[in-house]
């Protein structure tokens, strides 16, 4: 399978046509994106799609009928055809066919676009209903980031929310799906301290946040802002003592506790008529420490 490379002036960029997922991003003199790891997480920066977070036993209902799916859908794992690509930008899609039908019974385009500048990363969904029904979806990006990307003690580092949040999370039950009970986190206003032992239990979710931006900030002041369009939701994972932190946007998330309703009533999915399009982006952008000169 042949990496896709995109570039402008120092900055780089891979990305794999399987998932279309981002393997790299380099920018400011900096590897942002972390190495991946059998033994911890094989993934870098995965693709939602057709939903976010787990279904309640595994299956997803259209109609009378149960259709199997894995946890964040199947995008991830779906090889994507490219549409268009420049020395800085490439579009990559993924449309409906026999195997997608067995897991997902709707038509869809799902494109995806990549733009890279010298200290930035923009990052567009497009999906497109292409059948004859209503189809429900939900999007999200998934990448891990380097923590500590900038040296330093990990501990050290915080996130930023552009918006003060509420600074209490939903408990996660079993199999993924979300409670109704929530459990306090260390969140002062805006700041998140990023202690050692916050995602020992589980990924902090921040559903319909008040923010659409947030930084990851390390010790000298160097941070990563990512700003978002049509994600109502954060979530940030990592595996305890892993040299990464994932920072997820989300449009829709797993299913509630004791959930049992057909795909269409499940909470936050978005519902795209026949012949209808819908966009989500992101941009992910470094800044150097505080004092410091632009590399």
């Amino acid at each position: 399978m042949t990496i896709i490379e995109l570039t402008c002036a120092d900055a780089r960029a891979s990305i794999a046509p399987l998932g279309a997922e981002l393997r790299t991003w380099r920018a400011g003199g900096r590897d942002l994106i972390w190495t991946p790891d059998p033994a911890i997480w094989n993934a870098t920066a995965p693709l939602l799609f057709p939903i976010v977070g787990w279904a309640r036993d595994g299956q997803i209902r259209v109609g009378d009928r149960g259709y199997a799916i894995g946890v964040h859908g199947f995008a991830a794992a779906s090889l994507f055809t490219i549409e268009a690509q420049q020395a800085d930008e490439v579009t990559l899609a993924l449309r409906d066919d026999a195997r997608t039908a067995s897991r997902y019974p709707f038509g869809f385009q799902f494109r995806i676009t990549y733009r890279l500048s010298r200290t930035a990363l923009r990052i567009d969904l497009e999906i497109a209903n292409t059948g004859a029904a209503m189809m429900p979806y939900a999007c999200g990006l998934h990448p891990g980031f380097r923590w500590p990307f900038a040296g330093g003690d990990p501990k050290d580092y915080l996130i930023r929310f552009a918006e003060a949040e509420v600074p209490e999370v939903p408990v996660i039950a079993p199999g993924g799906l979300f409670s109704a009970c929530r459990r306090a986190i260390p969140l002062a206003g805006r700041d998140l301290p990023l202690a050692a032992d916050l995602f020992a239990a589980e990924a902090l979710c921040f559903l319909d946040a008040n923010s659409h931006a947030l930084d990851f900030i390390a010790p000298d002041g160097e941070h990563l802002s990512i700003a978002t369009e049509g994600f109502p939701h954060w979530a940030l994972w990592a595996r305890p003592g892993a040299p990464f932190l994932s920072i997820e946007s989300w449009s829709g998330h797993g299913d509630p506790e004791g959930f049992d309703g057909e795909l269409v009533d499940k909470p936050s999915m978005i519902l795209l008529q026949p012949s209808a399009r819908r966009r989500h982006g992101a941009t992910y952008a470094w800044h150097p420490a505080l004092g410091t000169a632009p590399y």
